[in-house]
C-alpha cells in the first residue's frame, strides 16, 4: 500500500529526533498498561476490568472520554473537510450543543440511575425480549468494529507520509501496541492512558497551528481561504441534496453527540466509573466544552493547510494519493526543518488513534461478555479471576479483529465521509430503537423490531447505492497547480483541477435520487423511521398499557404522557399500575432512589 509520497523526500524529514518522541509515546502507553496491571495485581475483577470499580476520579475520566471520542478521523478528516469542502461543517457544533443537553437531561440520567453494565441491558428490560438486546449489541459490536478499523488506517497514513513506514506495517504495529495495554491494564489503562494521548493530540496539532500561522499569518490565512470560497457558515438551503448547509450539520452535530455519548457503551463506561449522577453530568458539560476547543483547532488546521497550498495544491498535483495526507503532507513541508515538530505531530495522531482503540476495544469485551457470555453455564461458573482472564483474551481478539478491518479501510474514500456515511446507517436504526424505548412507553416489542428492520435496509441500500454511484468521492471545491514548479517550467491551463478520483458519478440526467441526499442525514432517517414504524406498528397490533412498563425505563414526561393517553383511551381516571423490580405497586410515581454502584442490578 503505497503512501503516495516520495519515500526518500519522507525519510528526510523525520529525523532521529522525531523517531524518538514518536517512540517515546508508544512506550509510555505500554508502561502505563504494565502499571496498572501490576497495581491491580490480587484484586483483578470483572467490574475493576470493566468499570474501575466505580470509583475513579473525574478529571482524568474527563479526558478520557474526550480522547476516547475525539480520534484520529478527527485529527485528520476534519481539516480535509474543511480543505476540500469549506468551513459549513464547522456548524456542527452546534448540534453537539443540542446533543450534549439532551444527553445531560435525559438518557444519561435514565442509564445510570438504572446501574446497567451493558447499555444493551436497558433493550431486555424494556421490550423483555433477549433477541432486541442481542440485536442492539450486534449493532454495536459493528458499529464499533468498523470504527476502530478506521481509527487504525488514519494515523498510518500520517506515518507513512512522513516516514519510509508502510501504511500496513504502521496499521500493525499500532493494533499491537493498543491490544497490549487493553488487555493488560483494563478501563484504568485506558482512562490514564487516554490523559496522555488526549493531552498530546491537543499539544501536537496546537503546535502545527501555531507555527502555520506565525509563517502564513493569521489575516493572510483567513483572506486566503475567503479567496478560495472556502468560508461559509449560513448556507440556509433547505435542500436534502446539497451536502453540507446550516441544517444538514447541525443535524449530524447533533447525531454526532447522542452516538458518542448519549447511547453510547464507552462513553457510559466512563460515566458510570464516576462515583454519582451529578458527577457525571458535569462531564457532558466538559466534553462539550472539549469539542468545541479540538474540533475548532482542527477545523482552523484545514484552513491553514489550504492557504499554504492554495497554489499548488499535492493532491491535484499528485504529490499525495489520499486527501487526508493533506495536513501530515503540510507538517512534512512546510515545517520539516524544524527539528521534532513532524515527530510531535505523528504522536498527536497516534494519541488519538490510540484513545480512541482502547476505549472501543475495551467496550467490545465488554459487550461480548455481559450480552452473550456471562449467561453460557460454563462461564457463569468461572470465578472473577477467570472470567477477567477471558476478557483479557477478548479484547486481544478485539484488538485483532480491529487490525484486520485497518487494512480494508483504505479503499474506501476520505474517512470522515466514509465513517459518517456508514456509521449513521448501521447505529442510526438502533438508536431508534433506544429512543423509541425511552420516549414512547406504549411502544412493543413488535414495533421496535419492525421498525429497525425496516430503517436498517433502508440505510444499507441506500448507503451502498451511494458508494457504487460514487458519492463516497464527493465533488470538492476547486484546487490550484498554477505555482507547483513543474507548472512554472512548463505552463498549461491547470489554475483550476479536479482529480478524477473525487467527481461524483450522478446520473446522466442530472436529475436527482434517493442516492444524491446528503449523508448527514442517514443517521437521523434511520432514528426517524424506525421511531414512526415502531409506533405504528404498536398501535396495529396493541400498544403497551402504562401498567406493563417500569416507570424506571422511560422519561418522565414520557411515563406520564403515557398515563394520560391511556386513561383517555380507556375512559377511566383510575391509578394505573406501574411495575418496579418485578413487584407491582399502585402508585402512579415511583419514587426516586439513590444509585450506587454496587447496588444489585434492577
Amino acid at each position: 500500500m503505497a503512501s503516495g509520497v516520495d519515500e526518500s523526500h519522507a525519510a528526510e524529514h523525520f529525523t532521529a529526533v522525531d523517531y524518538a518522541l514518536f517512540s517515546l509515546m508508544l512506550a509510555v502507553s505500554v508502561g502505563i498498561g504494565v502499571w496498572t496491571a501490576y497495581r491491580s495485581r490480587g484484586k483483578e475483577s470483572t467490574q475493576e476490568y470493566l468499570m474501575g470499580s466505580g470509583a475513579m476520579t473525574p478529571f482524568p475520566v474527563a479526558l478520557s472520554l474526550l480522547g476516547g471520542i475525539i480520534s484520529a478521523i478527527s485529527v485528520l478528516g476534519n481539516p480535509t473537510e474543511v480543505y476540500l469542502y469549506g468551513t459549513q461543517i464547522v456548524v456542527t457544533l452546534l448540534g453537539v450543543v443540542l446533543g450534549s443537553i439532551v444527553t445531560h437531561q435525559l438518557t444519561l440520567p435514565l442509564f445510570y440511575n438504572l446501574r446497567l453494565v451493558s447499555i444493551s441491558q436497558y433493550l431486555e428490560l424494556r421490550f423483555k425480549s433477549r433477541a432486541v438486546r442481542l440485536l442492539g449489541t450486534m449493532c454495536q459490536l459493528a458499529d464499533m468494529l468498523m470504527f476502530m478499523g478506521v481509527c487504525l488506517y488514519a494515523p498510518s497514513l500520517a506515518l507513512s507520509t512522513v516516514t519510509s513506514l508502510s501504511v500496513l506495517g504502521s496499521i500493525v504495529l499500532m493494533g499491537l501496541v493498543c491490544t497490549f495495554y487493553i488487555s493488560v491494564g483494563g478501563v484504568r489503562a485506558v482512562v490514564y492512558t487516554d490523559v496522555m494521548q488526549t493531552l498530546l493530540m491537543f499539544g501536537g496539532v496546537l503546535v502545527v497551528v501555531i507555527i502555520c500561522c506565525q509563517e502564513i499569518g493569521l489575516v493572510n490565512v483567513w483572506t486566503i481561504a475567503d479567496q478560495g470560497s472556502r468560508i461559509e457558515f449560513f448556507n440556509m438551503n433547505t435542500s436534502p441534496f446539497v451536502r453540507h448547509t446550516f441544517w444538514s450539520t447541525t443535524v449530524l452535530g447533533f447525531y454526532f453527540t447522542m452516538d458518542t455519548i448519549g447511547i453510547n457503551q464507552p462513553s457510559y463506561q466512563r460515566f458510570a466509573s464516576i462515583g454519582n449522577l451529578a458527577m457525571a453530568q458535569r462531564l457532558v458539560i466538559s466534553f462539550a466544552v472539549g469539542v468545541w476547543l479540538l474540533w475548532g483547532m482542527f477545523y482552523f488546521s484545514g484552513l491553514a493547510a489550504y492557504a499554504a497550498f492554495s497554489d499548488c495544491d499535492p493532491l491535484a498535483s499528485g504529490r499525495i494519493q489520499k486527501p487526508d495526507q493533506v495536513i501530515p503532507y503540510l507538517v512534512m513541508q512546510k515545517l520539516g526543518h524544524l527539528t521534532g515538530v513532524p515527530g510531535v505531530f505523528v504522536a498527536a495522531v497516534y494519541g488519538g488513534a490510540l484513545s480512541s482503540l482502547s476505549s472501543y476495544g475495551n467496550s467490545m469485551a465488554c459487550l461480548l461478555w455481559e450480552d452473550f457470555l456471562k449467561d453460557i453455564p460454563y462461564f457463569s461458573r468461572m470465578s472473577d479471576a477467570s472470567a477477567t482472564r477471558v476478557l483479557k483474551l477478548i479484547s486481544v481478539v478485539m484488538g485483532l479483529s480491529g487490525i484486520c478491518v485497518g487494512v480494508l479501510a483504505g479503499n474506501l474514500g476520505n474517512i470522515f465521509n466514509v465513517f459518517a456515511s456508514i456509521s449513521g446507517a448501521v447505529k442510526g436504526p438502533i438508536l431508534g430503537v433506544f429512543l423509541a424505548g425511552m420516549c414512547t412507553p406504549w411502544v412493543n416489542t413488535k414495533g421496535a423490531v419492525l421498525g429497525f428492520l425496516v430503517a436498517f435496509c433502508y440505510n444499507i441500500w441506500v448507503v451502498v447505492g451511494k458508494f457504487l454511484r460514487g458519492g463516497g468521492h464527493p465533488t470538492h471545491l476547486p484546487l490550484s497547480v498554477d505555482s507547483c514548479p513543474e507548472n512554472l517550467l512548463h505552463p498549461v491551463n491547470a489554475s483550476i483541477t479536479t482529480p478524477p478520483s473525487c467527481v461524483t458519478t450522478n446520473n446522466a440526467s442530472g436529475g436527482r435520487t434517493v442516492y444524491d441526499v446528503s449523508y448527514c442525514y442517514f443517521s437521523i432517517t434511520g432514528i426517524i423511521m424506525t421511531l414512526i414504524i415502531s409506533n405504528l406498528i404498536s398501535l396495529c397490533t396493541g400498544p403497551l398499557s402504562p401498567k406493563a412498563v417500569n416507570q424506571r425505563l422511560s422519561f418522565l414526561t414520557c411515563g406520564r404522557l403515557h398515563q394520560r393517553l391511556w386513561r383517555t383511551r380507556c375512559g377511566s381516571h383510575k391509578v394505573d399500575y406501574v411495575y418496579k423490580d418485578d413487584h407491582v405497586t399502585t402508585m402512579t410515581m415511583l419514587p426516586q432512589t439513590k444509585s450506587h454502584h454496587n447496588d444489585s442490578q434492577p
